[in-house]
């Protein structure tokens, strides 16, 4: 698991949009006022929002395994400082340990600092690299204590258990709005069977009723409304879940490709 860079979220929105763009024209030049346009139209979104899903999902996973070893990573330092070792030696070693994705960026810092380059700027070097709000929070604390001539590992140990409140009280959010996103979960699936329900018990042909066929929806109308429906549900259902759950927007993607694939699989074969 690795860091997925900018440039790499900018290509996975722009590529597939060009390809979906691309089959969405196809579709309505071939397919326009046709059941099997819909379909295609879903298709389109899918191959829009999936890559960008998949790799907001690596990187809140990359992101989340970096502030989980913060903690256990200024710990080292602090023994290390304890036992006598100047300030590079300690980082040195601590780099030797596993810190998950830490190690490679905190090796990056120890081979810069043997360069000559500063530990302030070396340390906001990784900050930049890592670029976590929580190692952006606490990258101002430890340079500033720093440059102000402090010892630096008396700074690392309340920062230390700054960092494990928060990761803790991160925790407890997600624990609390968990049912909120099940809920956004259930409600889409009670719409289905509800759709898929009404569908069956109270939409006919129009030629069932004569007299009524000028009110009444056919059955395919009534598909392809209940349909699109269910797109739109899916779509910003999954969004708003993932504003809820992790505090984005992007982190909502992975729910409305699951809510999308989902919403198309029970209405093409249940309706």
């Amino acid at each position: 698991m690795s860091k997925i860079k900018e440039k790499e979220k900018k290509i996975a929105w722009i590529i597939p949009s060009l390809v979906g763009v691309a089959v969405l024209v196809t579709a309505y030049i071939t397919l326009w006022n046709t059941p099997l346009f819909d379909e295609y139209l879903l298709l389109a979104v899918l191959i829009i929002i999936f890559p960008a899903a998949v790799l907001d999902y690596i990187d809140g996973r990359w992101k989340k395994s970096v502030d989980k070893h913060l903690p256990d990573l200024f710990r080292s330092i602090i023994q290390g400082r304890k036992a006598g070792m100047p300030l590079p030696q300690a980082l040195e070693e601590t780099s030797k340990r596993r810190y998950g994705p830490l190690t490679a960026e905190l090796r990056k810092m120890v081979i810069q600092m043997s360069w000559g380059v500063p530990f302030e700027r070396a340390f906001q070097f990784l900050g930049e690299r890592v670029g976590t709000p929580l190692i952006r929070r606490v990258v101002p604390l430890v340079t500033e204590a720093s440059r102000s001539g402090g010892r630096v590992e008396k700074v690392f140990a309340p920062t230390g258990k700054f960092i494990q409140t928060t990761l803790t009280m991160e925790k407890e959010r997600h624990t609390q709005t968990r049912p909120y996103v099940a809920i956004v979960y259930v409600a889409f699936f009670v719409f289905l069977f509800t759709v898929i329900m009404l569908f069956k018990s109270l939409f006919v042909e129009v030629g069932d009723l004569p007299l009524l066929g000028s009110v009444v929806l056919t059955s395919g109308e009534a598909r392809r409304l209940f349909f699109h429906m269910s797109v739109i549900q899916a779509l910003f259902g999954g969004l708003v879940a993932g504003k809820m759950g992790a505090g984005t927007v992007s982190a909502g993607l992975k729910h409305s490709v699951i809510l999308l694939a989902s919403g198309y699989l029970f209405l093409k074969f249940l309706m």
